[in-house]
C-alpha cells in the first residue's frame, strides 16, 4: 500500500480517549517520562495516545474506555498526520490494510471473555525485513522485492498473532538493513526515501531499524520490532530516545527475516519503557524448529522477563565501564554517560572504572569479512523460500536490478558491499571459518566474557552513540562512535536506554553481557530507567537552530 492510500486524518476528534482511566500506582511509576500536570499523562496531550504503555491502553480496553479498533484508527491517524501531512518522517512503508478488521475481531473475542495475553488488541509496527503472508509486502526497502509477498509469517510475526497483536504496518529502514554500501545514508531505502529524526528533523534517526525506532519515539504505535546484526536495534533507539533490547543469538528465532548474517542477526523489542522492551520480549522469545540456533536457549524462551522488573535493581550489583574504544569521541556523550555512572553509583551500584574489553576494536576488519560470506548464502537462501514467484532468486540479480534502475535504487549510493559479498566464496572456506572462529573467540572468551570474570561484574555500560548527526545523502554517515560490536560479534544480550539530552537530541546508555543474561539486564536497565526518567517526546524541530 502506497502512502497516498493512508487513511485519512480526522477520526482522532471523535475517539475515545484515556481520560479518566484507572491506571494502578505501579503503571504510573512504570512510566519513563515526566508526567504532565495534572497528575495523568495524557492531559492536555496533543494526542491521545502520547506516550502510552501496553498497560495503559490494556486498562482502557478491560474498563470499556477504548477498543482495539478505536485504538488502532488513532494510530493509523497519527502515521498519516507525521508520515505524510505533517513532518514526514517517512518511518512507515505500509500500513496493514487488514489491521482494523483484525482490531474488530480482537474486540469481539474481548467482549466474550477471550484475552490471547498481554498483547491483546495492541497495535504493533514492524520492520519491513520480517516476512508477513498477509496482504503486507516484504522488501527490506528496496524496489527489487517489490510485490514480493512471503509463503509464511516469519516465527516472530506468527508469535505476534497469536499472542493478539495488531500487526499496523511495516516501518521503513536502511535498505538490506544497511548492508549495501559504505557511503549509505542510514533510514535510507528506495521505497521509502529518507527517514527522519523525530527530534530534529534534519538529523538522522540512525540505522538499519530507522523507522521502527522513529515510529515508537513519535508516538504512531505502541511498540515495534526491530532487527540487528550489529547496532541496528540499539543506535536508532539511542538516536530516538526510546529502549531497544538485542537479545541474545538464539532467544528470538530469525526464522523468515530477511538476513545479513546468521552468526550476528537477531530480532528484538523498541519501546519507550523497560516495562514493555521486557513484555514484548516474552512473545518473542522462544525454541523454533525453523531456526536452529534457538534450541541453545531452551527453557530461557520461557522465561517471564517481567518478574526482574525492580527499581531496587541497582543495588550491590558491579558494573563495569568500558571506556577504551568507547569513549572520547563526543564531550557531549562522554559527559551525559559519566551522569549515568554517577546515577547508577547513587542507587546503590559498585562501580568498576574502568573495566575495558582488551580485545575491542581487534576484530572489526574481519567481522566485515565474515558479514560479506554469510550475506550471499543467508540472502540466496532466504530468496530461494519465497518460491517461484520470487521477484529476484539472488544477490547477483538484486545487483543487477539496481544498475538497471539507478534512478530508483542508486540515486545517492552504490551497491559495493554487494558486489564483495557476490564475489566470496562458499561457507566451507577456510578464509571465512578462521575469521568466524577467530571472532567468536576475540569476543566471547576473550572479550566480555573475560572482561566480567576479571572484575566480578554483573554487566558492563558504555555509551550506545553520540547525538544524531545531520543527515547526508550525498556524502553518507557522519557516524561518530559506539559500543555495539562486542556483543553483537558475540551474539550477547545489549540493552539501550535513554541517559539524557544534549542539544535536544537523546543519547542512549548500553547494558551488556553474558549470553543470556537479559534477566539481570533488564533489572539494571529498568533500575536506571526508573530513577533517572530521561525518556521525553520529541518535537519535530526542522533544524537545531530552530531550537531556541
Amino acid at each position: 500500500m502506497d502512502r497516498r492510500d493512508f487513511v485519512r486524518l480526522g477520526a482522532v476528534a471523535g475517539a475515545l480517549t484515556l481520560r479518566g482511566k484507572r491506571v494502578s500506582a505501579e503503571v504510573i511509576a512504570d512510566r519513563a517520562v515526566r508526567p504532565r500536570e495534572p497528575n495523568d499523562a495524557f492531559a492536555n496531550a496533543p494526542f491521545a495516545l502520547d506516550e502510552v504503555t501496553i498497560a495503559d491502553l490494556q486498562s482502557a480496553m478491560t474498563y470499556g474506555r477504548m477498543t482495539a479498533r478505536s485504538i488502532t484508527q488513532q494510530y493509523i491517524d497519527r502515521i498519516h498526520a507525521l508520515d505524510r501531512s505533517g513532518p514526514t518522517l517517512r518511518a512507515i512503508l505500509e500500513i496493514n490494510p487488514e489491521a482494523l478488521s483484525i482490531a474488530d475481531t480482537l474486540d469481539r473475542e474481548r467482549k466474550a471473555g477471550k484475552i490471547r495475553g498481554t498483547l491483546h488488541g495492541i497495535p504493533i509496527l514492524i520492520k519491513d525485513n520480517i516476512d508477513t503472508a498477509d496482504q503486507m509486502t516484504t522488501t527490506a526497502g528496496s524496489y527489487a522485492l517489490a510485490g514480493s509477498i512471503a509463503l509464511q509469517d516469519a516465527t516472530i510475526a506468527a508469535k505476534l498473532r497469536a499472542a493478539g497483536a495488531i500487526l499496523l504496518g511495516k516501518t521503513n529502514l536502511s535498505e538490506w538493513a544497511n548492508f549495501r554500501s559504505t557511503h549509505s545514508s542510514s533510514g535510507w531505502s528506495g521505497r521509502g526515501g529518507q527517514a527522519r529524526n523525530p527530534y530534529v528533523l534534519d538529523r538522522n534517526p540512525c540505522g538499519s531499524s530507522s523507522g521502527s525506532g522513529a515510529a515508537v519515539s513519535a508516538n504512531m504505535c505502541a511498540v515495534a520490532i526491530g532487527t540487528e546484526t550489529d547496532g541496528s536495534i540499539v543506535c536508532p533507539s539511542s538516536a530516538n530516545g526510546i529502549v531497544g533490547i538485542k537479545p541474545t543469538l538464539g532467544l528470538v528465532s530469525r526464522a523468515g527475516i530477511v538476513p545479513i548474517a546468521h552468526s550476528q542477526d537477531t530480532a528484538g523489542p523498541m519501546t519507550r519503557t523497560v516495562r514493555d522492551a521486557a513484555t514484548l520480549l516474552n512473545v518473542l522469545a522462544g525454541v523454533d524448529p525453523r531456526d536452529p540456533a534457538t534450541s541453545s536457549g531452551g527453557a530461557r524462551g520461557q522465561i517471564d522477563y517481567t518478574k526482574f522488573l525492580d527499581a531496587d535493581g541497582l543495588r550491590g550489583a558491579r558494573i563495569g565501564v568500558a571506556r577504551t574504544k568507547f569513549f572520547g569521541y563526543s564531550d557531549v556523550t562522554d559527559k551525559l554517560i559519566n551522569d549515568a555512572i554517577d546515577a547508577m553509583k547513587a542507587n546503590g551500584a559498585v562501580i568498576v572504572d574502568p573495566a575495558n574489553i582488551e580485545t575491542a576494536g581487534k576484530f572489526d576488519d574481519s567481522e566485515f569479512d565474515v558479514l560479506l560470506y554469510e550475506f550471499k548464502a543467508g540472502l540466496n537462501n532466504y530468496l530461494a523460500s519465497l518460491g517461484p514467484k520470487a521477484p529476484v532468486k539472488s544477490l547477483q540479480a538484486i545487483i543487477d536490478y539496481n544498475d538497471s534502475h539507478k534512478g530508483q535504487e542508486m540515486p545517492f549510493f552504490g551497491q559495493e558491499i554487494m558486489v564483495q559479498a557476490q564475489a566470496k566464496g562458499p561457507l566451507t572456506e577456510k578464509k571465512y571459518l578462521d575469521a568466524l572462529a577467530s571472532n567468536l573467540k576475540m569476543s566471547r572468551a576473550d572479550g566480555i566474557d573475560a572482561t566480567m570474570d576479571k572484575y566480578k561484574l554483573d554487566a558492563i555500560v558504555a555509551p550506545t552513540g553520540g547525538p544524531a548527526w545531520t543527515t547526508d545523502v550525498i556524502n553518507g554517515d557522519h557516524f561518530s562512535g559506539a559500543s555495539s560490536t562486542p556483543a553483537a560479534v558475540a551474539g550477547y544480550p545489549n540493552i539501550n536506554v535513554p541517559a539524557g539530552f544534549s542539544h535536544g537530541l537523546p543519547v542512549g546508555i548500553s547494558f551488556f553481557g553474558r549470553a543470556y543474561s537479559e534477566p539481570t539486564l533488564i533489572k539494571l536497565a529498568y533500575s536506571y530507567e526508573q530513577s533517572t526518567k530521561h525518556r521525553r517526546a520529541p518535537q519535530f524541530i526542522p533544524t537545531l537552530g530552530d531550537a531556541g
